[in-house]
């Protein structure tokens, strides 16, 4: 198991197939898909395969969506991180999105925060990037609240699959003068 970051409260690990049960109880919620399509994850097989992906993702990518465990409790939590993207979406293509989920009982507890904090300087400090873009739909205000309270600035609207997100960016020199 490789840890990327720990922070005071959480350890930020790979996800692993262990993480089934977490990752079924994350996304089989309907509050947490609210604004992701609304299509909760319906069986554990869905959960594999998405498990299945991320991995993949680390074997390709060298990078993917990591786990957030709780260092008290050794619970799961949700998932933050990085994915690279290699399709086109709002007119980029091959670039780092910033993205997280928690279970909904641990949203309100600055978790989300806390993570894309941790994850922004281990990408600019470690994987020394220069830049990272994240979204969310524009009806998501507490998403969009994590993006700009960690610094990345707002772009513009765009339609992804119908839906209005939100478009943001930060660059490492951004990072560094925060």
């Amino acid at each position: 198991m490789k840890i990327f970051i720990e922070t005071e409260r959480l350890v930020i690990r790979e996800i692993l197939p262990t993480d089934e049960n977490g990752l079924f109880e994350l996304d089989s919620n309907p509050n947490v898909h609210t604004y992701l399509g609304n299509k909760p994850a319906q069986n554990n097989e869905q959960i594999r395969e998405v498990i299945k992906n991320i991995r993949q993702q680390y074997l390709d990518n060298g990078i993917g969506r990591w786990a957030i465990i709780d260092k008290n409790t050794n619970d799961f939590i949700g998932w933050t991180g990085l994915k690279f993207v290699t399709e086109t979406t709002n007119k980029q293509i091959n670039f780092y999105d910033l993205g997280y989920r928690l279970i909904e009982k641990y949203w309100g507890k600055g978790i989300a925060t806390e993570t894309t904090k941790a994850t922004l300087e281990y990408a600019f400090n470690k994987l020394n990037l220069t830049e990272i873009y994240g979204m969310c739909d524009v009806g998501n205000i507490a998403s969009k609240n994590v993006l700009e309270k960690t610094g990345l600035k707002f772009i513009e609207t765009f339609d992804l699959d119908g839906i209005e997100h939100n478009w943001f960016k930060i660059t490492k020199d951004e990072w560094t003068k925060m």
